[in-house]
């Protein structure tokens, strides 16, 4: 550990710039309110300019010596968090990209999750957008509502993500928008997650589509290869993604752009969500991924013993002829369209 820091601070030039103070009214105080469930909602309350990119200057970048002066600011002594898998961006280039990726327009509504510092919250607000972050670590939430306060553009829920009740707070704000004319039908989620949560949030997100438009993520450079990968050739997972949404491998993200140093590369991954309306046409989606999971129970076995819960082994091979597949498939050879079409042929028979 003592390794990576020692590279990660040579890295980066000793005399970078740190974050400007934000200064705001007096008046303009940020207000706490309660939630669903109990959650946390911390929304600054300002009657300064919408535009915040028109409003106060936060163009200064968030590097090493920024972060680091971040988590020690205001008497803190604040350290990531391993067990919550807390990896700060250095390069500010790299958030730039995350929002160029996803295409952040003014106006546009987008879901954080783990803001950490803030840096990247700092690039999609700059963008014009407003932010809904969602922060497990207490001591993380006080320090970006410090760092955002009476901006009226951001709130942060206190919550674990996978627990919090995100999504009438998307819908409210998308409804607000359209009331005041804009025409917007869809969110967007932009976020550097941690690592060890990226299954779990994908599973969350893809299947809404009908609130997403795009899910912009940083993940772990080696999920992110299998994830776009459009066979069904290592998990189920596959099926999963390229089911609800259309992936793609944006651009390698070397581990010394964070801090801690993490042992891995990370890479963007964008993620265009399929509207409801879209998905491949089965005739139920619980029972497909239920035959799907069924289907790779079992390293390199062929379908006809996998599936045999569903029917008889030879109905399953009179499946496959039909679709002038071979009998002895297995999962791996498999491609979406062909699940999807074995499916249909074993709930009809």
């Amino acid at each position: 550990m003592v390794c990576c820091f020692l590279r990660s601070f040579t890295s980066f030039p000793p005399s970078l710039p740190c974050w400007r103070r934000i200064t705001v009214p007096h008046s303009q105080e940020s207000k706490l309110v309660k939630c669903y469930g109990g959650v946390r909602a911390i929304s600054a309350t300002s009657s300064s300019q919408r535009k915040r990119k028109k409003g106060v200057d936060t163009k200064a970048e968030d590097d090493y010596h920024a972060t680091l002066r971040t988590l020690n600011s205001n008497g803190r002594r604040l350290t990531p968090r391993k067990s919550l898998g807390q990896h700060y961006m250095l390069n500010s280039s790299i958030n730039d990209q995350l929002s160029e990726i996803a295409e952040i327009r003014d106006g546009d509504v987008i879901l954080e999750i783990g803001p950490g510092t803030g840096s990247l919250t700092n690039v999609i607000i700059n963008a014009g957008a407003t932010v809904i972050a969602v922060e497990k670590d207490p001591h993380m939430v006080e320090l970006v509502k410090e760092r955002f306060e009476g901006i009226n553009q951001f709130m942060i829920l206190q919550d674990d993500f996978t627990k919090c009740h995100f999504q009438s707070h998307i819908t409210s704000l998308l409804e607000k928008n359209r009331s005041i004319g804009n025409n917007q039908d869809f969110a967007k989620v932009v976020s550097n997650l941690p690592f060890n949560i990226s299954t779990d949030v994908i599973k969350l997100l893809l299947p809404m589509g009908d609130i997403f438009s795009d899910v912009v993520l940083l993940l772990q450079d080696e999920a992110a290869l299998r994830l776009v990968n459009s066979s069904s050739e290592h998990r189920p997972i596959n099926v999963f993604v390229n089911f609800y949404s259309d992936p793609e491998y944006k651009v390698k993200v070397e581990r010394r752009n964070f801090f801690p140093q993490p042992n891995v590369d990370a890479a963007i991954v964008a993620f265009k969500l399929k509207k409801p309306s879209d998905y491949p046409p089965v005739t139920s989606v619980k029972s497909f991924f239920s035959m799907i999971n069924s289907a790779f129970n079992g390293k390199r076995k062929m379908l006809r013993k996998t599936l045999v819960h569903l029917c008889t082994p030879s109905e399953i091979e009179d499946a496959l002829r039909n679709l002038g597949l071979p009998v002895t498939s297995r999962p791996e050879e498999m491609t979406l369209s062909d699940f999807v079409n074995l499916h249909n042929l074993i709930v009809e028979s």
